[in-house]
């Protein structure tokens, strides 16, 4: 009986904080810097700075949650909040990648939360092209999934990169789920930063790190990460 009291139980790593410390590595090994940001911010940061203008439907489709003192400030709904605040503090060629929480006041289903993670990442350099990102992110997928991954690139639309592609996976059960939204930093972004864009040029992509995780760890339901059941997480 005196032996079980003494018993130490180990905890267990979630299985979002162990797959965002993989994904980060992935870029760390490229000589990324990571940087973070806060979760709540102004309007200016999180919408206006990326060229998402005041009227348009972007703002409408990420369903944001205001705070308070609205319309000043936000629960951040993605984190290129942290790209803006670097770059408007630091001089190229960097980069970067910035992992954390977001918000969308959304309905949540099988692939859909209300809070859940991501990780974007951001270089602007002389000479930055397509190219590029496409290698980036094909070193990326490969670290996380392997060499034989199946993934495809369809053109996509965001306000802040042009063009814009998005990055679809297949998951187990033969079904794509996007995971990946990525393109060539908009002029009028670098503009908005004072980095001068005849100059530099640069490319961003987002993860959402909760679809890695369903897809890395064969999970059906993205609410199963949020609900504390100790089953899921001793299993990691």
């Amino acid at each position: 009986m005196q032996n079980e009291l003494n018993k130490t139980e180990k905890g267990h790593i979630h299985p979002l904080n162990r797959i965002t410390d993989e994904m980060v590595k992935v870029f760390t090994d490229m000589d990324f810097q990571v940087v973070t940001c806060n979760e709540s911010d102004d309007e200016y940061h999180n919408f206006d700075a990326l060229g998402v203008a005041e009227d348009h439907p972007a703002r409408d489709m990420q369903d944001t949650f205001w705070l308070k003192d609205f319309p000043k400030n936000l629960m951040r709904t993605q984190t290129s909040n942290s790209q803006i605040h670097f770059m408007e503090n630091n001089k190229p060629p960097f980069k970067i990648v910035a992992p954390g929480k977001v918000y969308r006041y959304e309905a949540t289903d099988k692939t859909h939360e209300v809070q859940f993670f991501q990780l974007e990442g951001l270089v602007v350099g002389e000479n930055i092209s397509m190219a590029n990102l496409k290698f980036a992110l094909n070193s990326f997928i490969k670290s996380i999934f392997g060499e034989d991954v199946e993934i495809r690139m369809r053109p996509g639309y965001f306000p802040f990169v042009e063009p814009g592609v998005e990055i679809d996976m297949r998951k187990k059960n033969g079904e794509w789920m996007e995971v990946l939204g990525a393109g060539m930093v908009n002029k009028q972004v670098l503009n908005n930063v004072g980095i001068d864009p005849n100059k530099y040029q640069g490319f961003a992509f987002g993860v959402g790190v909760d679809r890695v995780a369903m897809l890395k760890y064969g999970l059906d339901d993205i609410r199963t990460l949020y609900q504390g059941d100790l089953r899921l997480i001793n299993q990691f």
